[in-house]
């Protein structure tokens, strides 16, 4: 009888563990299903963005404070998504900037403009015009636009974003595992610190049971 109470016991705990653990994942972020391989040792983090989004716009200042501080063993990755053909001349000028190392100087930018200017950056012509007025070598950005590695990174992306089953934004990827979406920004950073560590401590967990195994 007191064996059967105790088993009754541990089962009512582990589903209210269950229950609680699912709550918080529901409220603050979800699993990826399924989970994707990430590309680099440390502790993956992609924001899936979109320039003409306005919760984009609204989290980008926070996300570029967090950048300047993130830990050491964290890389973060930007990842402009593609939903329709019209979508992708920006998704086009990330990379080009990127190639040129000029995205740092532009991104910023580009979202005040569009979404505080109401600036339409539509097509290469368009776009092309507002990076040279901007400082960017109009011919150099023309010429790269179309190029192999931009071409390359556009069809990645199409690939991440299917992968991944990206349907809005922004949406961040911790490591592959977790997905935080929907939030406010500064409740998106706090959610971010706290999955991190949660990966940061399941590679730890990782790494210690495969140099315990025998060889």
């Amino acid at each position: 009888m007191k064996l059967h109470l105790k088993r009754l016991f541990v089962a009512a705990a582990l589903l209210l563990c269950g229950t609680a653990f699912a709550a918080v994942q529901g409220k603050d972020y979800t699993l990826q299903n399924p989970v994707q391989p990430t590309s680099t040792k440390k502790v993956e983090v992609l924001e899936f963005f979109f320039y003409e989004c306005s919760h984009c716009f609204h989290l980008h200042p926070f996300l570029a404070t967090w950048e300047k501080t993130m830990p050491g063993d964290v890389e973060l990755t930007f990842v402009p998504t593609i939903f329709r053909d019209s979508t992708e001349p920006l998704a086009r000028t990330y990379y080009t900037l990127e190639s040129m190392g000029k995205i740092k100087q532009l991104d910023d930018v580009i979202y005040r403009a569009i979404h505080e200017k109401q600036v339409g950056l539509y097509d290469l012509d368009t776009i092309a015009a507002f990076v040279s007025s901007n400082g960017v070598d109009r011919v150099k950005f023309t010429a790269d636009y179309n190029s192999f590695t931009v071409n390359s990174k556009i069809v990645r992306a199409k690939q991440m974003i299917r992968s991944y089953g990206i349907d809005g934004t922004p949406t961040l990827i911790v490591d592959g595992k977790y997905k935080i979406t929907g939030l406010q920004p500064a409740d998106t950073i706090r959610v971010l610190n706290e999955v991190i560590a949660m990966a940061r401590k399941e590679r730890s967990a990782e790494s210690k049971s495969a140099k315990a195994k025998p060889k």
